[in-house]
């Protein structure tokens, strides 16, 4: 048995989770740069894609049972904080999944085994695989296992202010700083209302109102966090 498999077979145990199709944990583990883009080999990059909405899931329903009569910006933000692509890498570590997946040779030369964006979406193709494999339950136990240090931070420190955790979001993405623009201002002057627009290159902007200016901006930015994260 080679190390690569006694990899994948210690992450199984570490998981809890003892796969009845263990070709679902094999594929979660496949980089596309395996396939040489010839589609022959199945990769994870669907995988991927189901299991960033099965984290979502997970931790919206945690955050909501943790911080019941938070607003949604704020969980919003939270959320954010827990599913992102640096938050999932660092689960990924934990979990010692790096050694266990099937990169190219290329790939595993220049450390794709530790690049954040490998092991993001090698986190989140687990997770759908244990989804898939033992439901919705099976992946909740995983989730609380290993998300748990995410959680707890949450519950230490106050969430980011929504206009730095839209900039991190955009920066993250190799986009340029979000942009605040005054729409509108309305009402009597003991208690106006003003609307902002925010806009992300390449984004549909999203507006907001608010009491004053910069409350607006910051509800135009949660809302934005808000909107990508369902997307």
């Amino acid at each position: 048995m080679n190390e690569r498999v006694e990899a994948a077979l210690a992450l199984e145990r570490r998981l809890g989770h003892a796969f009845a199709d263990r070709g679902l944990l094999e594929r979660a583990l496949t980089h596309a740069s395996v396939g040489g883009g010839q589609g022959k080999i199945r990769d994870n990059e669907v995988l991927e894609f189901i299991g960033d909405r099965v984290i979502g899931l997970l931790a919206a329903e945690r955050l909501a049972e943790l911080y019941p009569t938070a607003p949604e910006g704020e969980l919003t933000l939270r959320l954010h904080a827990l599913v992102n692509r640096e938050a999932c890498a660092q689960v990924a570590r934990s979990m010692d999944l790096g050694p266990a997946l099937r990169l190219a040779g290329g790939e595993t030369r220049t450390g794709g085994r530790d690049k954040d964006s490998i092991l993001g979406d090698a986190c989140e193709a687990v997770m759908a695989a244990v989804h898939l494999d033992g439901g919705i339950d099976a992946a909740r136990a995983v989730f609380l296992s290993f998300w748990e240090e995410g959680l707890a931070e949450a519950g230490a420190h106050e969430a980011k202010d929504a206009k730095t955790a839209l900039q991190e979001w955009a920066q993250g993405r190799g986009k340029p700083l979000p942009a605040y623009a005054m729409t509108a201002r309305s009402g009597p002057d003991h208690a106006p209302v003003f609307t902002v627009s925010v806009s992300v290159e390449g984004l549909e902007p999203v507006f907001a109102e608010g009491r004053s200016r910069r409350e607006a901006e910051k509800a135009a930015a949660a809302a934005l966090l808000l909107r990508e994260a369902q997307a």
